[in-house]
């Protein structure tokens, strides 16, 4: 089973458990070898398109349909079920002593305690069905998508919007959305306006 994190830092961990945010955009990176004067050189690219057609994904580079590398494939698939990542720490304080055997097995000495890189997918006790994948432009998210990454609606009087983490709140939420990203990401990924793969999900356990 694989495993998926989410950023604490804006506690979009806490959105997914809580059923409010049902969508993650990964960012979609392309290296294609390209000829120059002294042989191939690995670069990166910028596609024009990219999509989905006979059980493959392609993409349109500088005129040409190109198949997308294995590896850049997305990373999960539709109807697949994936491990909400969590620290070890995490899980105790939220299910007990009782249910964490894992203390038994050292887990509370592994670098997995306070970090969920570390994790087993295994022993996580949070699961997500991925509904859909689709690749978009990132600007090209809806308003409503947007909600479902995670930004709140403050008030429906006269709405702003406000992101966990942040004292700050916005005007709309592509705005909120954008400076999310940023944060998540870095500096400029929204500017940038790169493909993303869009995974859609729920919650199942």
């Amino acid at each position: 089973m694989k495993k998926i994190m989410f950023n604490d830092k804006f506690l979009l961990t806490k959105a997914v458990l809580e059923g409010r945010k049902t969508q993650t955009r990964r960012l979609l990176t392309l290296t294609l070898h390209k000829k120059a004067d002294r042989g191939n050189a690995l670069i990166e690219v910028s596609p024009s398109k990219v999509f989905f057609e006979d059980g493959k994904w392609k993409f349109v580079y500088d005129g040409y349909v190109f198949l997308l590398p294995k590896e850049n494939y997305p990373r999960y698939n539709v109807g697949e079920s994936v491990a909400v990542a969590q620290s070890y720490k995490d899980i105790y304080n939220e299910k007990g002593l009782e249910t964490m055997d894992m203390l038994v097995q050292g887990m509370k000495n592994s670098k997995g305690w306070t970090n969920k890189m570390f994790v087993a997918a295994g022993m996580m006790i949070h699961r997500i069905r991925i509904t859909d994948v689709r690749v978009e432009r990132l600007q090209d998210i809806s308003y409503e998508d947007c909600i479902k990454e995670g930004v709140h609606e403050v008030t429906r009087d006269f709405p702003w919007y406000w992101i966990d983490g942040l004292n700050v709140t916005f005007n709309e939420p592509r705005t909120a959305f954008a400076h999310l990203i940023n944060e998540v990401s870095r500096k400029g990924t929204w500017e940038r306006n790169p493909y993303v793969f869009v995974y859609v999900f729920e919650l199942v356990k």
